[in-house]
């Protein structure tokens, strides 16, 4: 915790858990991918309770509200009550995808019947010429 109510984004977002070193932090905001207040920030950049940060990361883009300042590493469950987390939930995922076709290795090239089995069961069927 904080006396005077101000800490570097950089430092918060390491010590909050959301990068998992301070470098990466701050390379995070020279970059450009961490936003406070809808604003750029430098690495310099001080937060202050309330603060709305959204950090591009690997995982995707996270969106939190600042509720404690810290300028130390704390535990996992201390760092997810530092925050709070405002991050939309992905997107739904489609149904199970079609089956994929996988031929024995070696058995050599399709033959037109094959192949034509192939792009139906991909879902590329099409019409052939002969086919009145």
């Amino acid at each position: 915790m904080v006396e005077g109510g101000r800490v570097r984004v950089d430092v918060w977002a390491w010590s909050a858990r959301i990068y998992r070193t301070r470098s990466a932090a701050a390379a995070a905001c020279r970059a450009g991918h961490v936003r406070v207040a809808g604003e750029r920030a430098k690495p310099s950049t001080t937060v202050r309770v309330g603060d709305e940060i959204r950090a591009r990361t690997d995982a995707g883009e996270r969106v939190v509200v600042v509720r404690e300042l810290l300028t130390k590493r704390v535990g996992a469950p201390l760092a997810a009550e530092a925050y709070e987390d405002r991050t939309p939930p992905p997107p739904p995922r489609l149904a199970a995808a079609a089956p994929v076709a996988l031929r024995e290795r070696g058995s050599g090239r399709p033959t037109k019947r094959e192949r034509r089995a192939l792009d139906a069961l991909r879902g590329r069927d099409v019409p052939h010429p002969d086919d009145d």
